[in-house]
């Protein structure tokens, strides 16, 4: 069998990844018979407008609610209100978007239903700040986690507790309805708590665990969400809280499946998938350097498998700012690959974020193969120096190697794939 052009196979295998997690195809099969008194939908996240305009297509009976998503990330509702804001820094339509979830769900009764859809983004998406805190607090904190090298586990720690709504503070609003969560998990293990910063999720952690945190990362905090942390008053819904007895959480799409929809497609062409692990974290540029040496022992010795094959992982890296660029996960990580790589023969790969969005930038990723550096070189281009910038966003730019999809309406997190023809 003739192996399939680079380029074309690994799109190929990443748009397959995206389509595996659209809601329309795995929400559906998770939908409840109806309740006896109301459905009432709430969501948050890039994947919400999508995921609630499913909920109408496919629910029988009467609904109302109101879900908020990243801008440009709506979707057509007509019984659902559809909120937009800012993602990853929360703006004040984030704060209106708290304020309108918390009143869909007032005055609710054990006979009533709340469906609750989560995907990644809610926690910029979704913002109440906790007591004494102001919008402008909570931007300069979500600003300062983003650059600090933080995972997003230890990022959340901290959203979870200086904020009003999160940390299973939706689900006690809800109390004493029904509530049934339907989760696509874009975090690293699929942890409840983390995803969207967990809501409707119990959350076992602490605000002494959030005050490690910042001391760990050297977080620059507010003043008044320092007193909320050390004062307690910022402690979160805990495991075994009587008013989370009535519901349930279910996940409907995560990094695995998106993986094992790639796997597949790489089959049916031929091509041998390795699945490295949907959790992978760490620093992007050393995930990238971890990445080359896998791809070498392939190239050279024939180990995990010989080619034809296709390394698969997903997961979220970080990105400590440095320097002045643009940032983007995906594209520091392939960047730091390139180099490693040297211009290594036969190596392919590509790397995005299945939400579309690379950091802040409207790109979800970029290709790379043997010739980056060389190309880089001829254009005046120092892949060591956009590097250490933090400017690979600019640098594939001017290569022309973005991998731009638009809004996907759906996050399960960050697909990478180096293939070996």
């Amino acid at each position: 069998m003739a192996h399939p052009d680079e380029g074309p196979f690994l799109r190929g295998l990443f748009a397959q990844a995206i389509a595996s997690a659209q809601p329309d195809l795995c929400l559906p099969p998770h939908l409840p018979p109806p309740p006896k008194g109301r459905l009432i939908v709430i969501g948050a996240g890039k994947g919400a407008a999508a995921m609630a305009k499913s909920v109408e297509d496919h629910w029988p009976g009467p609904l109302s609610g109101v879900v908020v998503t990243r801008y440009g990330y709506g979707a057509p509702c007509q019984r659902i209100e559809i909120i937009e804001a800012a993602h990853p820094t929360p703006d004040a339509n984030s704060l209106h978007a708290a304020h309108r979830l918390l009143e869909a769900v007032r005055d609710l009764t054990p006979d009533d239903l709340v469906l609750c859809l989560l995907s990644g983004g809610g926690s910029s998406l979704l913002c109440l700040p906790g007591e004494g805190l102001t919008l402008e607090d909570k931007q300069a904190l979500n600003k300062a986690l983003l650059a600090s090298g933080a995972p997003i586990s230890d990022m959340n720690v901290l959203r979870r507790h200086l904020s009003a709504i999160k940390g299973g503070r939706l689900a006690v609003a809800c109390h004493p309805a029904q509530v049934l969560t339907l989760v696509i998990s874009d975090v690293p293990g699929d942890t409840l708590e983390d995803i969207a910063s967990g809501p409707t999720a119990a959350d076992p952690t602490t605000c002494a665990d959030a005050l490690a945190i910042v001391a760990r990362y050297a977080i620059d905090l507010p003043p008044a969400a320092r007193a909320l942390l050390e004062s307690g008053r910022g402690e979160t819904v805990k495991p075994g809280d009587v008013r989370l007895a009535g519901q349930e959480i279910r996940l409907v799409a995560t990094p695995r499946m998106a993986l094992l929809a790639a796997a597949e497609a790489a089959r049916k062409a031929g091509v041998t998938p390795v699945l490295l692990g949907d959790a992978i974290e760490g620093e992007a540029r050393e995930v990238g350097k971890v990445m080359a040496g896998l791809a070498r022992s392939v190239a050279d010795h024939g180990e995990p498998t010989p080619r034809p094959c296709v390394l698969l992982s997903g997961g979220e890296c970080t990105v400590t700012i440095r320097g002045d660029g643009q940032g983007g996960r995906n594209v520091e990580f392939l960047l730091s690959l390139a180099i490693a790589l040297n211009g290594k023969p036969g190596v392919f790969a590509l790397a995005g974020d299945t939400d579309g969005v690379d950091g802040a930038q409207e790109v979800a990723g970029a290709v790379i193969g043997p010739d980056t550096l060389a190309r880089a070189h001829g254009l005046d281009l120092s892949p060591h120096g956009a590097l250490a910038r933090n400017d690979a966003h600019t640098f594939f730019n001017a290569l022309s190697d973005q991998v731009i999809t638009g809004p996907t309406r759906t996050n399960v997190n960050d697909f990478r794939a180096i293939y070996l023809p």
